[in-house]
Protein backbone atom coordinates (compact mmCIF):
# COMPACT_ATOMS: atom_id res chain seq x y z
CA UNK A 1 0.00 0.00 0.00
CA UNK A 2 1.31 3.45 -0.92
CA UNK A 3 1.92 5.65 2.12
CA UNK A 4 0.57 9.21 1.99
CA UNK A 5 3.12 10.37 4.53
CA UNK A 6 6.27 12.26 3.51
CA UNK A 7 9.65 12.76 5.15
CA UNK A 8 11.29 16.17 4.77
CA UNK A 9 14.95 16.04 5.83
CA UNK A 10 16.16 19.49 6.83
CA UNK A 11 14.30 22.29 8.59
CA UNK A 12 15.74 25.40 6.94
CA UNK A 13 13.69 27.64 4.64
CA UNK A 14 13.50 25.04 1.83
CA UNK A 15 12.36 22.28 4.19
CA UNK A 16 9.84 24.60 5.83
CA UNK A 17 8.34 25.61 2.48
CA UNK A 18 8.19 22.03 1.20
CA UNK A 19 6.50 20.94 4.45
CA UNK A 20 3.88 23.71 4.29
CA UNK A 21 3.07 22.96 0.64
CA UNK A 22 2.73 19.22 1.23
CA UNK A 23 0.72 19.71 4.42
CA UNK A 24 -1.67 22.04 2.61
CA UNK A 25 -2.16 19.32 -0.02
CA UNK A 26 -3.31 16.94 2.70
CA UNK A 27 -0.17 14.85 3.18
CA UNK A 28 1.14 13.98 6.63
CA UNK A 29 4.65 15.49 6.82
CA UNK A 30 7.48 14.50 9.16
CA UNK A 31 10.02 17.33 9.22
CA UNK A 32 13.36 16.15 10.62
CA UNK A 33 15.90 18.77 11.76
CA UNK A 34 19.21 18.06 13.49
CA UNK A 35 19.22 21.35 15.45
CA UNK A 36 16.95 22.17 18.42
CA UNK A 37 15.03 24.66 16.23
CA UNK A 38 13.93 24.94 12.63
CA UNK A 39 14.98 27.96 10.56
CA UNK A 40 18.50 27.13 9.39
CA UNK A 41 20.97 29.68 8.04
CA UNK A 42 18.32 32.23 7.11
CA UNK A 43 17.70 32.80 10.82
CA UNK A 44 21.27 34.06 11.16
CA UNK A 45 20.85 36.77 8.52
CA UNK A 46 20.09 40.39 9.33
CA UNK A 47 18.56 41.39 5.97
CA UNK A 48 17.99 39.76 2.59
CA UNK A 49 19.06 41.06 -0.83
CA UNK A 50 18.07 42.83 -3.04
CA UNK A 51 15.23 44.37 -1.00
CA UNK A 52 17.00 44.60 2.38
CA UNK A 53 13.91 43.18 4.07
CA UNK A 54 14.33 41.85 7.61
CA UNK A 55 15.25 38.17 7.32
CA UNK A 56 13.63 36.91 10.52
CA UNK A 57 10.48 38.94 9.74
CA UNK A 58 10.06 36.81 6.61
CA UNK A 59 11.17 33.54 8.18
CA UNK A 60 9.45 33.57 11.59
CA UNK A 61 5.84 33.46 10.30
CA UNK A 62 6.73 30.50 8.08
CA UNK A 63 8.42 28.74 11.00
CA UNK A 64 5.32 29.18 13.15
CA UNK A 65 2.94 28.16 10.35
CA UNK A 66 4.97 25.03 9.70
CA UNK A 67 5.34 24.01 13.36
CA UNK A 68 1.67 24.60 14.20
CA UNK A 69 0.25 23.01 11.05
CA UNK A 70 -1.94 20.01 12.01
CA UNK A 71 -0.43 17.93 9.21
CA UNK A 72 3.22 18.57 10.17
CA UNK A 73 5.11 16.56 12.77
CA UNK A 74 8.30 18.49 13.58
CA UNK A 75 11.08 16.22 14.84
CA UNK A 76 13.73 18.71 15.97
CA UNK A 77 17.07 17.68 17.49
CA UNK A 78 16.75 14.48 15.46
CA UNK A 79 18.59 12.76 12.63
CA UNK A 80 17.90 10.07 10.05
CA UNK A 81 19.97 6.94 10.68
CA UNK A 82 18.49 4.33 8.38
CA UNK A 83 16.38 3.68 5.28
CA UNK A 84 14.81 0.61 3.71
CA UNK A 85 12.23 0.03 0.98
CA UNK A 86 11.41 2.07 -2.09
CA UNK A 87 9.13 4.71 -3.53
CA UNK A 88 5.66 4.55 -2.00
CA UNK A 89 6.86 2.41 0.91
CA UNK A 90 10.05 3.74 2.53
CA UNK A 91 10.91 2.61 6.07
CA UNK A 92 12.87 5.40 7.79
CA UNK A 93 14.64 5.15 11.11
CA UNK A 94 15.21 8.37 13.08
CA UNK A 95 17.21 9.06 16.24
CA UNK A 96 15.72 11.69 18.57
CA UNK A 97 18.58 13.10 20.64
CA UNK A 98 17.81 13.84 24.30
CA UNK A 99 17.21 17.53 25.10
CA UNK A 100 17.08 16.65 28.82
CA UNK A 101 13.97 18.84 28.76
CA UNK A 102 10.32 17.79 28.43
CA UNK A 103 9.19 19.80 25.41
CA UNK A 104 5.53 19.45 26.37
CA UNK A 105 6.13 20.93 29.83
CA UNK A 106 8.72 23.62 29.00
CA UNK A 107 7.17 27.11 28.80
CA UNK A 108 10.25 28.82 27.33
CA UNK A 109 10.49 31.23 30.27
CA UNK A 110 14.31 30.79 30.38
CA UNK A 111 14.58 31.22 34.17
CA UNK A 112 16.78 28.12 34.11
CA UNK A 113 19.07 29.85 31.61
CA UNK A 114 19.60 32.77 34.00
CA UNK A 115 20.62 30.41 36.84
CA UNK A 116 22.97 28.22 34.78
CA UNK A 117 26.60 28.87 35.86
CA UNK A 118 28.27 27.74 32.61
CA UNK A 119 29.04 30.02 29.67
CA UNK A 120 30.34 28.76 26.33
CA UNK A 121 30.69 30.13 22.80
CA UNK A 122 27.38 30.55 21.01
CA UNK A 123 27.56 28.67 17.71
CA UNK A 124 24.55 30.61 16.38
CA UNK A 125 26.72 33.76 16.65
CA UNK A 126 29.75 31.81 15.37
CA UNK A 127 31.24 32.01 18.89
CA UNK A 128 31.38 35.82 18.76
CA UNK A 129 29.00 35.78 21.73
CA UNK A 130 28.20 33.42 24.58
CA UNK A 131 25.35 31.16 25.64
CA UNK A 132 24.67 29.00 28.68
CA UNK A 133 24.87 25.21 28.88
CA UNK A 134 21.06 25.27 28.89
CA UNK A 135 19.88 27.56 26.14
CA UNK A 136 17.46 28.64 23.43
CA UNK A 137 19.38 28.98 20.12
CA UNK A 138 17.96 32.43 19.27
CA UNK A 139 15.07 34.63 20.47
CA UNK A 140 12.62 33.61 17.72
CA UNK A 141 13.45 29.88 17.90
CA UNK A 142 10.68 27.42 16.99
CA UNK A 143 9.94 25.52 19.11
CA UNK A 144 10.66 28.07 21.86
CA UNK A 145 12.06 25.41 24.21
CA UNK A 146 15.38 25.15 26.01
CA UNK A 147 17.95 22.43 25.37
CA UNK A 148 20.78 21.21 27.61
CA UNK A 149 24.21 20.89 26.01
CA UNK A 150 25.58 17.71 27.66
CA UNK A 151 29.20 18.45 26.72
CA UNK A 152 29.21 21.64 28.77
CA UNK A 153 26.60 20.94 31.46
CA UNK A 154 28.22 20.76 34.93
CA UNK A 155 25.79 18.07 36.09
CA UNK A 156 26.43 15.88 33.03
CA UNK A 157 30.16 16.07 33.69
CA UNK A 158 30.34 16.00 37.48
CA UNK A 159 26.86 15.05 38.78
CA UNK A 160 27.05 18.00 41.18
CA UNK A 161 24.78 20.73 39.75
CA UNK A 162 20.99 20.64 39.33
CA UNK A 163 20.27 24.38 39.42
CA UNK A 164 18.14 24.29 36.26
CA UNK A 165 15.99 21.52 37.72
CA UNK A 166 15.59 23.38 41.01
CA UNK A 167 14.67 26.61 39.20
CA UNK A 168 12.14 25.21 36.72
CA UNK A 169 8.66 25.72 38.17
CA UNK A 170 7.10 23.77 35.31
CA UNK A 171 9.10 20.64 36.20
CA UNK A 172 10.30 20.36 32.59
CA UNK A 173 13.93 19.42 33.30
CA UNK A 174 14.61 15.69 32.82
CA UNK A 175 18.31 15.02 33.37
CA UNK A 176 17.80 11.27 32.88
CA UNK A 177 16.20 11.59 29.44
CA UNK A 178 17.44 9.04 26.88
CA UNK A 179 17.57 9.07 23.11
CA UNK A 180 14.63 7.57 21.23
CA UNK A 181 14.47 5.65 17.96
CA UNK A 182 11.45 6.47 15.81
CA UNK A 183 10.45 4.42 12.78
CA UNK A 184 8.28 5.91 10.04
CA UNK A 185 6.62 4.57 6.91
CA UNK A 186 6.60 7.24 4.18
CA UNK A 187 5.83 7.28 0.47
CA UNK A 188 8.41 9.87 -0.55
CA UNK A 189 11.33 11.89 0.80
CA UNK A 190 12.44 15.48 0.23
CA UNK A 191 16.08 16.26 1.06
CA UNK A 192 16.89 19.91 1.86
CA UNK A 193 19.91 19.74 4.13
CA UNK A 194 21.41 23.15 3.39
CA UNK A 195 24.99 24.37 3.41
CA UNK A 196 28.24 24.52 5.35
CA UNK A 197 30.97 27.15 5.33
CA UNK A 198 34.41 26.35 3.98
CA UNK A 199 37.21 26.44 6.56
CA UNK A 200 39.15 29.53 5.47
CA UNK A 201 41.98 28.90 7.94
CA UNK A 202 43.27 26.65 5.14
CA UNK A 203 43.95 29.83 3.14
CA UNK A 204 46.74 31.04 5.39
CA UNK A 205 47.69 34.05 3.24
CA UNK A 206 44.47 35.80 4.29
CA UNK A 207 45.33 35.57 7.98
CA UNK A 208 41.96 34.38 9.27
CA UNK A 209 42.36 33.20 12.86
CA UNK A 210 45.65 35.09 13.20
CA UNK A 211 44.69 38.67 12.36
CA UNK A 212 41.79 39.61 14.69
CA UNK A 213 40.22 42.10 12.31
CA UNK A 214 39.82 39.57 9.50
CA UNK A 215 36.34 38.04 9.75
CA UNK A 216 34.02 35.96 7.59
CA UNK A 217 30.92 37.30 5.88
CA UNK A 218 28.59 35.45 8.26
CA UNK A 219 30.50 36.77 11.28
CA UNK A 220 29.95 40.31 9.99
CA UNK A 221 26.27 39.44 9.48
CA UNK A 222 25.93 38.56 13.17
CA UNK A 223 27.88 41.65 14.22
CA UNK A 224 25.43 43.88 12.33
CA UNK A 225 22.25 42.05 13.38
CA UNK A 226 20.16 43.56 16.18
CA UNK A 227 19.87 40.11 17.79
CA UNK A 228 23.63 39.49 17.49
CA UNK A 229 26.37 39.54 20.14
CA UNK A 230 26.82 43.35 19.94
CA UNK A 231 23.07 44.11 19.66
CA UNK A 232 23.57 45.52 16.18
CA UNK A 233 26.50 47.80 16.95
CA UNK A 234 29.10 47.24 14.24
CA UNK A 235 32.41 46.69 16.04
CA UNK A 236 35.63 45.10 14.97
CA UNK A 237 36.83 42.19 17.15
CA UNK A 238 40.23 43.50 18.29
CA UNK A 239 39.24 46.71 20.07
CA UNK A 240 35.45 47.19 19.60
CA UNK A 241 36.19 50.19 17.35
CA UNK A 242 33.56 50.96 14.72
CA UNK A 243 35.17 50.24 11.31
CA UNK A 244 34.81 52.94 8.67
CA UNK A 245 36.99 51.33 5.98
CA UNK A 246 35.95 47.77 5.11
CA UNK A 247 37.41 45.46 2.47
CA UNK A 248 35.30 42.58 1.13
CA UNK A 249 37.33 39.75 -0.46
CA UNK A 250 35.33 37.59 -2.87
CA UNK A 251 35.76 33.92 -3.87
CA UNK A 252 37.65 32.89 -0.73
CA UNK A 253 37.98 29.15 -1.24
CA UNK A 254 35.63 29.03 -4.23
CA UNK A 255 36.42 29.14 -7.96
CA UNK A 256 39.86 27.96 -6.90
CA UNK A 257 41.50 24.73 -8.09
CA UNK A 258 43.33 24.41 -4.77
CA UNK A 259 40.12 24.46 -2.70
CA UNK A 260 36.68 24.40 -4.41
CA UNK A 261 36.26 24.94 -8.13
CA UNK A 262 32.52 25.73 -7.98
CA UNK A 263 30.99 29.21 -7.66
CA UNK A 264 28.99 29.61 -4.44
CA UNK A 265 26.44 31.77 -6.29
CA UNK A 266 25.29 34.13 -3.53
CA UNK A 267 28.58 35.64 -2.31
CA UNK A 268 28.76 38.66 -4.62
CA UNK A 269 25.31 39.93 -3.72
CA UNK A 270 25.77 39.03 -0.06
CA UNK A 271 28.91 41.18 0.18
CA UNK A 272 27.22 44.08 -1.61
CA UNK A 273 24.31 43.81 0.82
CA UNK A 274 26.67 43.92 3.79
CA UNK A 275 28.44 46.97 2.33
CA UNK A 276 25.08 48.73 2.05
CA UNK A 277 24.14 47.77 5.62
CA UNK A 278 27.51 48.98 6.91
CA UNK A 279 26.82 52.33 5.26
CA UNK A 280 23.40 52.44 6.91
CA UNK A 281 25.07 51.88 10.29
CA UNK A 282 27.48 54.75 9.61
CA UNK A 283 27.23 56.96 6.53
CA UNK A 284 30.98 57.66 6.74
CA UNK A 285 31.80 53.99 6.02
CA UNK A 286 33.80 53.34 2.85
CA UNK A 287 33.59 49.79 1.50
CA UNK A 288 35.76 48.14 -1.14
CA UNK A 289 34.73 44.93 -2.91
CA UNK A 290 37.69 42.98 -4.33
CA UNK A 291 36.26 40.71 -7.01
CA UNK A 292 37.20 38.46 -9.91
CA UNK A 293 33.79 38.67 -11.60
CA UNK A 294 30.66 40.25 -10.15
CA UNK A 295 27.93 37.69 -10.72
CA UNK A 296 24.56 39.42 -10.46
CA UNK A 297 22.16 37.29 -12.49
CA UNK A 298 18.96 37.67 -10.46
CA UNK A 299 16.04 40.06 -10.83
CA UNK A 300 17.03 43.52 -9.62
CA UNK A 301 20.60 42.46 -8.83
CA UNK A 302 22.31 44.83 -11.28
CA UNK A 303 20.27 47.73 -9.93
CA UNK A 304 21.35 46.67 -6.45
CA UNK A 305 25.03 46.85 -7.45
CA UNK A 306 24.53 50.32 -8.89
CA UNK A 307 22.61 51.46 -5.82
CA UNK A 308 25.51 50.40 -3.58
CA UNK A 309 27.94 52.32 -5.75
CA UNK A 310 25.83 55.45 -6.17
CA UNK A 311 24.17 55.81 -2.77
CA UNK A 312 26.73 54.19 -0.46
CA UNK A 313 29.99 54.90 -2.28
CA UNK A 314 30.95 51.23 -2.58
CA UNK A 315 34.05 50.83 -4.74
CA UNK A 316 34.43 47.70 -6.88
CA UNK A 317 38.04 46.65 -7.50
CA UNK A 318 38.66 43.92 -10.07
CA UNK A 319 41.67 42.23 -8.58
CA UNK A 320 43.49 39.23 -7.20
CA UNK A 321 44.17 39.75 -3.48
CA UNK A 322 47.42 37.94 -2.73
CA UNK A 323 47.95 38.49 0.96
CA UNK A 324 46.54 40.23 4.01
CA UNK A 325 49.06 41.67 6.47
CA UNK A 326 48.67 43.77 9.61
CA UNK A 327 50.18 47.09 10.63
CA UNK A 328 51.32 47.89 14.16
CA UNK A 329 47.91 49.22 15.19
CA UNK A 330 45.89 46.12 14.29
CA UNK A 331 44.66 47.44 10.92
CA UNK A 332 44.68 44.88 8.09
CA UNK A 333 46.55 45.68 4.87
CA UNK A 334 45.25 44.09 1.66
CA UNK A 335 47.98 43.48 -0.91
CA UNK A 336 46.55 42.79 -4.36
CA UNK A 337 47.04 42.91 -8.10
CA UNK A 338 44.73 45.36 -9.85
CA UNK A 339 43.84 43.25 -12.90
CA UNK A 340 42.59 46.23 -14.89
CA UNK A 341 45.60 48.50 -14.37
CA UNK A 342 48.05 45.56 -14.10
CA UNK A 343 49.74 46.98 -11.01
CA UNK A 344 50.50 45.63 -7.54
CA UNK A 345 48.79 47.74 -4.89
CA UNK A 346 47.96 47.74 -1.19
CA UNK A 347 45.08 49.16 0.83
CA UNK A 348 44.96 49.69 4.59
CA UNK A 349 41.51 49.21 6.13
CA UNK A 350 39.85 48.78 9.52
CA UNK A 351 38.23 45.43 8.79
CA UNK A 352 38.53 42.68 6.17
CA UNK A 353 35.54 40.46 5.37
CA UNK A 354 36.09 37.11 3.63
CA UNK A 355 33.31 35.78 1.41
CA UNK A 356 34.08 32.15 2.17
CA UNK A 357 33.02 29.30 -0.11
CA UNK A 358 29.69 27.63 0.58
CA UNK A 359 29.40 23.86 0.24
CA UNK A 360 26.86 21.09 0.60
CA UNK A 361 26.50 20.40 4.32
CA UNK A 362 27.92 17.46 6.23
CA UNK A 363 24.29 16.37 6.69
CA UNK A 364 23.95 16.14 2.92
CA UNK A 365 26.93 13.80 2.73
CA UNK A 366 25.59 11.67 5.58
CA UNK A 367 22.13 11.33 4.01
CA UNK A 368 23.62 10.60 0.58
CA UNK A 369 25.32 7.58 2.14
CA UNK A 370 22.19 6.44 4.02
CA UNK A 371 19.84 6.97 1.06
CA UNK A 372 22.42 5.76 -1.50
CA UNK A 373 22.11 8.98 -3.50
CA UNK A 374 24.54 9.98 -6.22
CA UNK A 375 26.72 13.07 -5.78
CA UNK A 376 28.39 15.28 -8.34
CA UNK A 377 32.08 16.17 -8.38
CA UNK A 378 31.46 19.15 -6.12
CA UNK A 379 29.78 17.09 -3.38
CA UNK A 380 26.21 18.23 -4.14
CA UNK A 381 23.42 15.72 -4.74
CA UNK A 382 23.34 14.53 -8.34
CA UNK A 383 20.30 15.55 -10.40
CA UNK A 384 20.43 13.32 -13.51
CA UNK A 385 17.97 15.38 -15.58
CA UNK A 386 18.20 19.02 -14.41
CA UNK A 387 16.12 20.28 -17.35
CA UNK A 388 13.06 17.99 -17.28
CA UNK A 389 13.18 16.75 -13.67
CA UNK A 390 15.19 19.36 -11.73
CA UNK A 391 14.23 18.02 -8.29
CA UNK A 392 14.64 14.26 -8.91
CA UNK A 393 17.68 12.52 -7.43
CA UNK A 394 19.19 9.22 -8.55
CA UNK A 395 16.73 7.27 -6.34
CA UNK A 396 13.02 7.19 -7.35
CA UNK A 397 10.81 8.81 -4.74
CA UNK A 398 13.59 10.92 -3.23
CA UNK A 399 13.72 14.57 -4.25
CA UNK A 400 16.13 17.39 -3.44
CA UNK A 401 15.85 21.16 -3.20
CA UNK A 402 17.94 24.09 -2.06
CA UNK A 403 21.67 24.19 -1.45
CA UNK A 404 22.06 20.42 -1.09
CA UNK A 405 21.65 20.03 -4.87
CA UNK A 406 23.12 23.31 -6.15
CA UNK A 407 24.22 26.72 -4.80
CA UNK A 408 20.99 28.72 -4.48
CA UNK A 409 19.77 31.93 -2.89
CA UNK A 410 16.65 32.12 -0.71
CA UNK A 411 14.03 32.71 -3.47
CA UNK A 412 15.55 29.92 -5.59
CA UNK A 413 15.48 27.53 -2.62
CA UNK A 414 11.83 28.34 -1.92
CA UNK A 415 10.89 27.82 -5.57
CA UNK A 416 12.72 24.50 -5.66
CA UNK A 417 10.99 23.44 -2.43
CA UNK A 418 7.57 24.06 -3.93
CA UNK A 419 8.68 22.18 -7.04
CA UNK A 420 9.84 19.22 -4.95
CA UNK A 421 6.50 19.17 -3.10
CA UNK A 422 4.68 19.13 -6.44
CA UNK A 423 6.84 16.22 -7.64
CA UNK A 424 6.03 14.28 -4.45
CA UNK A 425 2.30 14.79 -5.04
CA UNK A 426 2.59 13.85 -8.71
CA UNK A 427 4.54 10.67 -7.86
CA UNK A 428 2.27 9.46 -5.06
CA UNK A 429 -1.00 10.29 -6.80
CA UNK A 430 0.01 8.29 -9.86
CA UNK A 431 0.81 5.30 -7.63
CA UNK A 432 -2.39 5.50 -5.58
Amino acid sequence: MVSREVLVAGGAIAGIQASIDLANMGYRVHLVESQPTIGGRMAQLDKTFPTNDCSICILAPKMIECYQHPNVNCLTYSEVIGLEGGVGDFKVKIRKKPRYVDVEECTGCEECVEKCPTKVGNEFDLSLGERKAIYTPFPQAVPKKVTIDPENCVYMRTRKCRLCEETCQAGAIDLDQKEEIVELNVGAIVVCTGLDFYDVTKISEYGYGKIPNVVTAMELERLMCASGPTMGRLQRPSDSKEPTKIAFIQCVGSRDAKHNVHCSSVCCMHSVKEAILASEHNSDTQSYVFYTDLRAAGKGFQDYLKRAEKECGVEYIRSRPARIAENGGGDPIVRYEDTQERHLKSLEVDLVVLAQALMASSGTKALADIFKLGKDRFGFLDIPDPLMRPMDTTVPGIFACGFCQTPSDIPESIAQASGAAARVAETLEVMT
